[in-house]
């Protein structure tokens, strides 16, 4: 896999001249997977920056901090027989007498033959206390993917909710066995928390209204400046962060670890003739630019899916215009089954927001 930061402009990928694949969104992280594309030895990588005019109206509002090109850009490599994707959340069990945890691991088999792999978790409360852990096998066909699903209670969870006055985070680790040997480890930290609203348009945890103090910040160009004006807002009261677009993956473990909320947002911002609502009028309303949105939209949201920290999505900056494009962005994420808010502030009345 390849991990691409910071490319300072949308761009395709090529590995010894064939494309991998194009991204919309300079200022979302992505992982690209090269093994199809890859020869023993020498290989050649070629990011072509992708200057068309009319992608600059997406985020004409969005600068980031100077940071060096191609920063914490990296390879990495998984064996054959591996975890793909995860989703975990901690989750009241239906009377919220304490947490389920909701966790499901994509398992990738990239050999030719059937294979039989475990999956199994431990996972910790805040004070260490070993609380639950499953193994379980799976059986997956030659060059094929399967989810297998957990779900158990976590006892004694509720002094442990998670919130900014109580950070808590629980440590959980997922893992493979191969032919009975270890070959993977993933370690997560995840808290224990329930967000929804209401209809008063209120953003709630565990059913009920939480009173923000909001600022907007965007990452500092280090983690350790970042983590230091952090604890600053949160030192003047501050509660929630609303960036404006998708953050590095450290900033979310901050706002875990300190303790503050964050309104997550796609990488979308285009003032510019947001009022008209023409088809192409506005980029909102531009049907050709449909695939950029959604796919800036899906990538804010599966970066920041399993943090603790985000309480709500918002589509775009709030002077974006509104139209196809944006109906289309909030059905995707509707599609996703989240409790938490989708927030557009350039729906003006329209049913495309639900706050």
């Amino acid at each position: 896999y390849l991990h691409i930061e910071n490319v300072g402009g949308d761009y395709t990928l090529f590995i010894n001249g064939a494309q991998v694949s194009t991204t919309h969104d300079q200022y979302t992280p992505a992982d690209f997977y090269i093994s199809p594309y890859i020869d023993e030895g020498e290989n050649t990588v070629a990011i072509v920056v992708v200057e068309e005019p009319y992608m600059g109206y997406l985020d004409e509002n969005l600068k980031q901090p100077a940071r060096t090109q191609f920063e914490n850009s990296y390879i990495f490599a998984q064996r054959r027989a591996a975890i793909y994707d995860y989703n975990v959340r901690l989750l009241p069990d239906a009377e919220e007498r304490f947490a389920e945890l909701h966790l499901d691991v994509l398992a990738d088999n990239s050999f030719d033959t059937q294979e039989v792999m475990a999956i199994g978790y431990d996972i910790y409360a805040p004070d260490g206390k070993l609380m639950e852990y499953s193994l379980n096998d799976i059986t997956l066909a030659p060059m094929s993917r399967d989810t297998l699903s957990f779900k158990p209670y976590i006892y004694h969870s509720n002094p442990n909710r998670w919130s900014p006055a109580n950070p808590k985070l629980y440590d959980l680790t997922l893992y493979i066995k191969h032919s009975s040997i270890p070959s993977e480890y993933i370690h997560l930290k995840v808290g224990f928390a329930e967000y929804g609203y209401n209809d008063n348009g209120e953003i709630t945890s565990f059913g009920k209204p939480i009173v923000l103090k909001k600022s907007s910040y965007n990452a500092a160009a280090d983690v350790a400046t970042t983590e230091r004006e952090i604890k600053a807002l949160k030192a003047k009261g501050v509660n929630c962060l609303c960036p404006d677009y998708p953050q590095p993956n450290w900033y979310y473990d901050i706002c875990d670890r300190v303790g503050m909320y964050v309104i997550d947002c796609a990488a979308i911002s285009s003032p510019t003739n947001s009022d008209n609502r023409e088809v192409g009028g506005t980029p909102a309303n531009a049907p050709e630019l449909l695939e950029a949105y959604l796919m800036r939209v899906e990538a804010m949201y599966r970066r920041a899916q399993n943090h603790v920290s985000i309480i709500a999505f918002r589509l775009g900056g709030d002077n974006s215009g509104n139209g196809y494009n944006m109906y289309k962005a909030y059905e995707l994420l509707k599609s996703f089954g989240d409790s938490r808010a989708i927030i557009y502030g350039g729906a003006n009345g329209e049913w495309n927001t639900d706050i």
